[in-house]
């Protein structure tokens, strides 16, 4: 059998695959993202980018003037780690030439009072936990943007369909 591990999930795939352990308001309150985040991985199936759901493209400042810079890339808004049942948010998130991380990953970050943690290739993580996921959520929320009218009417029109079936 060939098992192909998705790279793309949305905020509800997430908690299904990795989420059983969370506390039911941990859940409640990432399913808040779901509207406007979805989550990639790369080679780690437990350590995924958040993103906002319309790829929004934003200036890159540059002291180097490099022609195949890219002049514009999209935000990752966070990175989630879940390590033995245990949801963590990372100090950084992947950085390429077409994502880069939001400022509010730091202000994140940097304000959590949970323990951390320096996970496999020294990642730094702090654990989410009931105590601190509005802070989280609501920061995210506060620096991602909302959906426009026409991705809430493409959702919508999916939906419909859905349901007709």
């Amino acid at each position: 059998m060939n098992y192909r591990r998705k790279s793309t999930v949305s905020m509800k795939m997430f908690l299904k695959e990795l989420g059983e352990e969370f506390p039911e308001y941990v859940k409640e309150r990432l399913m808040d993202l779901e509207v406007r985040c979805f989550l990639t991985r790369k080679e780690i199936a437990y350590r995924l980018d958040l993103k906002h759901v319309e790829h929004i493209q934003y200036e890159v400042s540059s002291d180097v003037e490099e022609p195949s810079a890219p002049r514009s890339k999209e935000y990752s808004y966070g990175q989630l780690v879940v390590v033995d049942g245990k949801l963590y948010f990372s100090e950084s998130c992947l950085e390429n030439n077409e994502i880069m991380q939001s400022p509010m990953v730091s202000v994140i970050y940097n304000t959590l009072d949970s323990e951390g943690i320096v996970f496999d290739e020294g990642i730094n993580l702090k654990r989410i936990d009931e105590n601190n996921i509005d802070f989280v959520v609501d920061s995210i929320l506060s620096s991602c943007p909302q959906v426009s009218q026409a991705y809430l009417d493409i959702v919508q029109g999916m939906v419909s369909r859905a349901n007709n079936r």
